[in-house]
């Protein structure tokens, strides 16, 4: 199952990793096969939803930083909540 998922995601950002530059419709459509793999990862369909919804809200509001490509401040973005919805660094 994380095998699966990490596939699905990793085709995703690295479709994200090629562009220079990032318009909303781009993470919009990614965001949606984010949300198709983690669906089939048996994740709910209301944590699925609410993580998609937050992880849109900060890549799409997001000022990319200069170090680092549009592509990589989403990838991190998804990281990020990645983890605080798994439960935190601790």
């Amino acid at each position: 199952m994380f095998d699966t998922l990490s596939d699905r995601l990793n085709n995703v950002f690295s479709r994200l990793r090629g562009r220079g530059a990032l318009g909303e419709q781009d993470v919009r459509d990614a965001m949606r096969e984010v949300r198709i793999a983690l669906l089939e990862a048996d994740v709910a369909l209301p944590v699925a939803r609410s993580f998609i919804d937050k992880v849109t809200e900060k890549a799409v509001g997001e000022d990319v930083l200069k170090s680092v490509t549009p592509g990589q401040q989403v990838i991190k973005i998804v990281n990020d909540e990645l983890v605080a919805m798994l439960g935190g660094d601790d």
